[in-house]
Parts: structure tokens; C-alpha cells; sequence
């Protein structure tokens, strides 16, 4: 399973909210969304901010301010959105934790498969759009399509 970082949760929770439910042309404040939902205000605040310096909305300043997206969702991919909201993104460092490699790194027996099945999440992710993921109803659609081979 992938773990997704809070501060990339609440950036899809506010692009979807932006794209769906107010329109791409309206203005969204980082309070409606905490408000709408339970959201701590700081990290949502923080989040937005760091999308519209990005790139990916934009801000209108004052009381009736907010944010509203600038670019499409389908312009965008998971692993952008990640590398964007979070910083850096390593996905190279399956046998990593915070202490370093693996004890059993060495001689472990399954590191070319996980390097494999890592290598093909990437591809999957960098390749999925937030348009896929967020608002395309079928949800199994983009899983079968990732892990289709040449030879099925």
C-alpha cells in the first residue's frame, strides 16, 4: 500500500473540492476547507500557498480572497503534486529507513523484485494525473491499466 503524506492528502482533498464542487473559476479560502473538511487550518493554509508558488493556483488577496485553480488538473501527476507539496520525492529508498539500509540488504533475496515493482509504481505515478485520480469515476480503471503487460 502507499503511504501519502497528510500535506498531500489535503492537497487533493482542496484541488478535487476547487475542480467539483466550486468550479475551477471560483475563489476558495483555505478557512472554507478546513471548515468543510476538519482540516487543521496552519498545514491546509500552508499547502495552498505552496501550490499557488508552484504554479498550480492562484491567489487573489482580501477579504473575499481565496484561491482557484490555474491550471488544469489533467496538467499535473501524482508524483508532481507529491515533489511539489512535499519537496523531494525518493522512491529509491525501498530498503531505507531512517537508520539506513536494511540489515539484510546484502543478503536479501527479494531486492531485484521490490526494485522492479518499485520501478513500475513510479512509472504508474508519474504518469497519473490528478484529472485520473480525482475525478474519473472508475476507481479499478487506473490500477488494471498500470499493471498490464505487453504479453497479456
Amino acid at each position: 500500500m502507499i503511504k501519502i503524506n497528510k500535506k498531500v492528502e489535503y492537497a487533493m482533498i482542496a484541488l478535487k473540492y476547487m475542480a467539483t464542487e466550486k468550479g475551477p473559476e471560483s475563489l476558495t479560502s483555505a478557512r472554507e476547507i478546513c471548515d468543510k473538511f476538519k482540516t487543521p487550518f496552519d498545514t491546509t493554509a500552508k499547502v495552498l500557498q505552496v501550490m499557488n508558488n508552484k504554479g498550480l493556483l492562484s491567489s487573489t488577496k482580501g477579504i473575499k480572497g481565496g484561491y482557484s485553480l490555474k491550471e488544469p488538473l489533467s496538467s499535473i501527476t501524482f508524483n508532481e503534486l507529491c515533489t511539489m507539496v512535499e519537496g523531494r520525492q525518493d522512491f529509491n529508498r525501498f530498503c531505507e529507513s531512517s537508520k539506513g539500509l536494511c540489515d539484510l540488504y546484502d543478503i536479501c533475496n527479494i531486492v531485484t523484485p521490490i526494485d522492479a515493482l518499485n520501478n513500475k509504481i513510479r512509472t504508474f505515478l508519474d504518469e497519473l494525473t490528478l484529472e485520473d485520480l480525482l475525478l474519473n469515476q472508475s476507481q479499478s480503471e487506473p490500477v488494471e491499466m498500470a499493471f498490464k503487460t505487453e504479453n497479456a
